[in-house]
């Protein structure tokens, strides 16, 4: 039996795990994709707690960098970055409640070569940017266009092929009052470019205003912690989710399970402050829910705990701490 019929939101959950219907967002059902995180636009699509998504998602930049002569910063428009599929609109949610999302594929799309990255002026980990300003030139930009199978997974060179390990970097629901870029993660998700946030994984997000307000894209097909030089293997997808709501578990940022693990996650900068906000929401969820003293999962988790860098270039940074399952028990 797999572990999702023992998890939180097989258990919790308003559809107790079962699949609901299943529905599908093309491009086209789509129509303009978004760039902010808010509860100004209407829902392209309305569920029941259970259905299945799948939903055909852009690459970071939408599709415009086709070409590794292209020069992103004469191509892109920003802050019209990272395009997102939705919001889609829960039936039931209501501030307080927690969205559960699995992710149950990450399917490749579009002609080859599929997989873009790029450095670009004044962003990336390794260089000065607008917060971190320095009078050093910016490194020239680069493109690098890549072929991606899902079974092959992604060749860098003649040498070197990556393996297909995607997930979603940008998922969350919609603030309360607040429109927010899609570049930016926070307490609702977002920009979080979590490499754990993958398929098999479900992940938990707070549910700020009615309806949840769904959204999600920005998916990668391999990134290292830290997504260091800013732009991951970027690539367009047909990602599939199954959408359960949890009545009554409020949670004041995104927290994921999988098989083995736990994990809370915290945003913010500088980095150690992101390192905190998801070490302490563990620590109250710990003894919320898995019967600790909230002084000794602090303890507990200064030996067992797991720290996971998502971003360390993104106008907040990701931090995920996580501990594993057999130490609940």
């Amino acid at each position: 039996m797999a572990w999702q019929s023992e998890s939180i939101m097989a258990r919790r959950g308003v559809a107790k795990g079962a699949r609901g219907a299943h529905h599908t967002i093309t491009e086209k059902d789509q129509g303009k994709y978004h760039y902010v995180y808010g509860p100004y636009v209407e829902p392209v699509l309305t569920i029941d707690p259970g259905a299945v998504v799948s939903a055909e998602t852009h690459d970071a930049f939408e599709g415009a960098i086709k070409h590794e002569t292209d020069s992103p910063s004469k191509i892109l428009n920003f802050p019209f970055l990272n395009p997102q599929n939705g919001p889609i609109y829960v039936n039931g949610a209501e501030k307080g409640d927690t969205l559960a999302v699995y992710i149950e594929s990450i399917v490749p799309r579009g002609p080859q070569p599929r997989g873009t990255t790029v450095i670009m002026p004044e962003f990336g980990g390794l260089v000065g940017t607008g917060n971190t300003a320095l009078l050093n030139p910016a490194l020239p930009e680069r493109v690098k266009k890549l072929e991606i199978t899902a079974e092959k997974g992604t060749v860098w060179n003649d040498k070197i092929t990556l393996p297909y390990e995607p997930f979603i970097g940008t998922i969350g629901t919609s603030p309360e009052i607040e429109a927010i870029s899609s570049l930016v993660p926070d307490y609702y998700g977002g920009n979080m470019d979590l490499p754990d946030v993958g398929t098999g994984a479900i992940i938990y997000l707070p549910v700020n205003t009615k309806g949840a307000l769904l959204y999600l894209g920005d998916c990668h097909a391999a990134q290292g912690d830290g997504e260091l030089c800013g732009v991951a293997i970027e690539h367009p997808t047909v990602t599939t989710v199954q959408v359960d709501l949890i009545k009554g578990w409020s949670i004041a940022w995104p927290r994921l399970e999988t098989n083995d693990f736990i994990m809370t996650i915290g945003s913010a900068r500088p980095m150690e402050d992101a390192a905190r906000i998801a070490y302490r929401e563990l620590c109250r969820w710990m003894a919320a829910d898995y019967g600790f003293d909230e002084i000794d999962a602090y303890m507990l988790l200064t030996q067992a705990g797991r720290v996971r860098l998502g971003n360390m270039v993104d106008p907040k940074y990701t931090l995920g701490a996580a501990i594993k399952k057999h130490f609940l028990v």
